[in-house]
């Protein structure tokens, strides 16, 4: 294991990091007098024009990649880093993916500096989770060193989800597997791109692994292209300004993050705050349930997250490595915590402490099954750091205007793989559930499928964009009732789709599944709140859909459509006939408050859009609506009393007159 040891990375500190580098490359740096003679203008202006360069790289990514997951669905992101990698700026897509880049960065500059070397114009490629850079292994990233005057002034990286790297089964997703080996092969960073040209050699051994080689590829010249356009706009930054102002920026940046994040802290009581989060299934077959514990505590202007007791690593897919764990924090602390603070992660970790034990679930050891971490430990890990985040901002007046419950509480993953239309070989992640519910607030409903907290400007691809580029066939994707968890505030509600194979020469496709949330939900609501519905997942085999469709009829329902059926379990991997019909309920937000102190007008206003049942209303919200649901307010009144009756175990006949 002492070769495996060598992957486990911590970012060193800056200081460490030098000293490592030597005398092997020359690192740029300035020091804080220059810092502190920044004018405010300067200051304001550079920043801002970092920010954009972010924003570029996102916008270079999408426009050069073919895939849907990153061109319909934003599953990618994009970040400015200093010389020794920590963070400067990070881009508003999946801040889950960027929590790791500065890992990856900082071990290639310890572990490569010296052989090959690190030179103008290359680039590193990472997609080993414990190395960092990403969360599994379709997390791909790209990191480029940028040089000013012949010395290491900053990096750049990019990073995306990659629809298939090989394994046993298609998209990576080998949901029977029980260790890594039966995923895609981890790749610690590699030089791919070498004085400004991609090396043939590196790139044919990147490829050869994958079922959508050319795909793959044009998502690294994506990749190329984002930290290429990063550079050509760092070094006009450079030349304008002088890279020891711009350098004194990146400096005051992280600063500015570190002490306004502490300065908020300080306006918070000191406290503790635990949260459980579960997972259902490791792997296809498995029924066992997995749990992630955390205790967080802040102390002054300190965040410790701890996770002792969190149950150690499984037999499986779910398991995430110390990025994964890092990836389910820093996306909940800039989205709940730092939406009024630059989101400098090199500075925002200084106020962080983590606390976690290796060979757990959440920060597991090789070989450990980690191919379904960003959407399993790392997910989990995420939901566990908003409920105790949002608990601790509950303490304040005005800083639980910030809160959310937890969203939607787990990715509902659909894979499917097979011939397309065209007649062409096809992989691809269907991301509908990134239209999930988003949590509660403290005085307002989360927004109806507003998406996923960790990634702020994540998007689902159109049913035309998804029918057009996959052999795919809708009957619906709507909202459903119900999915959001109830509250005072409701969370907001998740979706279905319901599509069958449509046009592949083969006549069907392949299907793959992996959706836990189904046994216990998981996105949790707020004092008092409940949490959202759970997953739900269907197959109907041999459907009479042909026969509907010859007669001009568009089903409307799982029940206005014939065959067995099949209630899919957490993990599973299968095969779909033409005649097949597959169905996928993903997950609302968690609601935040007790449901029976919700405006019975509001709960009215839900039910006509469709948004609670009659059945939910009455039973969770005790509220009684008539034949055009309205509102019976006096009957309403007397049945959440005798549902709060019924909460306390008093029988109405114990009450004395």
């Amino acid at each position: 294991m002492a070769g495996a040891e060598r992957f486990a990375n911590l970012p060193a500190s800056p200081e460490e990091t030098r000293r490592i580098v030597g005398d092997s490359l020359r690192l740029h740096d300035v020091d804080q007098a220059t810092v502190d003679a920044l004018d405010p203008l300067t200051y304001e202006v550079i920043r801002h024009r970092l920010t954009s360069i972010t924003e570029e790289m996102g916008e270079a990514l999408k426009r050069m990649s073919g895939s849907v997951v990153v061109t319909d669905c934003n599953d990618f992101d994009a970040a400015i880093m200093d010389e020794v990698g920590d963070v400067v700026q990070v881009g508003l897509y999946n801040t889950e993916l960027a929590a790791s880049l500065d890992m990856a960065a900082n071990w290639t500059l310890r572990e490569r500096c010296a052989r090959p070397g690190i030179g103008p114009g290359d680039m590193f490629l990472c997609n080993d989770p414990w190395v960092g850079g990403g969360l599994h292994q379709n997390d791909v990233s790209l990191f480029a060193p940028l040089f000013v005057d012949g010395e290491l002034f900053c990096w750049t990286g990019a990073v995306a989800h990659q629809v298939d790297l090989g394994g046993v089964s298609p998209g990576s997703w080998s949901v029977g597997g029980s260790d890594v080996f039966w995923e895609s092969l981890p790749t610690p960073p590699v030089k791919i791109v070498e004085g400004g040209e991609i090396r043939t050699d590196i790139e044919d051994v990147w490829l050869r692994r994958s079922r959508v080689p050319k795909l793959v590829a044009l998502d690294l010249r994506a990749k190329i292209g984002a930290n290429n356009v990063a550079h050509e706009r760092l070094r006009a930054l450079c030349e304008k300004y002088g890279a020891g102002t711009v350098k004194a920026v990146m400096r005051r940046t992280m600063d500015d993050a570190e002490s306004r994040l502490r300065a908020k802290l300080r306006e918070l009581p000191d406290g503790s705050w635990t949260s459980v989060a579960h997972q259902d299934s490791a792997r296809s077959g498995d029924r066992g349930i997995y749990k992630i514990v955390l205790k967080l505590t802040k102390d002054g202007d300190r965040l410790v997250f701890d996770f002792t007791g969190t149950d150690a690593q499984v037999d499986g897919l779910i398991n995430c490595t110390f990025a994964g764990l890092r990836g389910g924090i820093m996306p909940v602390v800039l989205t709940m915590l730092c939406g009024d603070i630059p989101w400098a992660c090199g500075g925002i970790y200084r106020c962080i402490e983590i606390i976690s034990e290796s060979g757990t679930i959440n920060n597991a050891t090789f070989p450990a099954g980690v191919g379904k971490a960003s959407v399993a430990s790392a997910w989990a890990t995420m939901n566990v750091t908003t409920e105790c985040l949002a608990g601790m901002l509950d303490t304040h007046p005005e800083h639980r205007k910030r809160l959310m419950s937890v969203c939607c509480g787990t990715w509902d993953f659909a894979l499917l793989a097979g011939v397309d239309q065209r007649g062409l070989g096809f992989v691809t992640m269907l991301c509908d559930s990134m239209a999930g519910g988003l949590g509660a607030r403290s005085d307002s409903d989360g927004v109806d499928t507003g998406g996923l907290a960790p990634i702020p400007m994540g998007r689902v691809a159109d049913v035309e964009m998804n029918e057009f580029a996959f052999p795919m066939l809708y009957l619906w994707r709507r909202e459903e009732a119900d999915s959001g968890g109830p509250g005072r505030f409701r969370g907001g509600v998740g979706a279905s789709s319901c599509f069958l194979p449509y046009d592949s020469p083969l006549g069907g496709v392949h299907l793959v599944v992996s959706a836990p949330g189904k046994a216990l939900p998981l996105a949790n609501g707020l004092s008092g709140g409940l949490p959202a519905g759970t997953q739900h997942d269907v197959l109907l085999r041999g459907t009479d859909i042909a026969a509907q469709f010859a007669a001009g009829r568009i089903p409307g329902s799982l029940a206005e459509l014939s065959g067995s059926t099949d209630l899919l379990p957490a993990h599973h991997e299968t095969d779909l006939g033409p005649d097949d019909v597959y169905y996928t309920h993903w997950q609302g937000g968690g609601g935040y408050g007790d449901p029976l102190l919700r405006d019975p007008v509001a709960v009215a206003a839900d039910v006509v859009a469709h948004k609670v049942s009659p059945r939910g209303a009455e039973e969770v919200y005790g509220v009684v609506l008539d034949a055009d649901y309205a509102t019976d307010l006096d009957a309403t009144t007397t049945l959440r009393a005798a549902l709060r009756r019924s909460r306390a175990g008093v029988d109405d006949k114990e009450i004395p007159a």
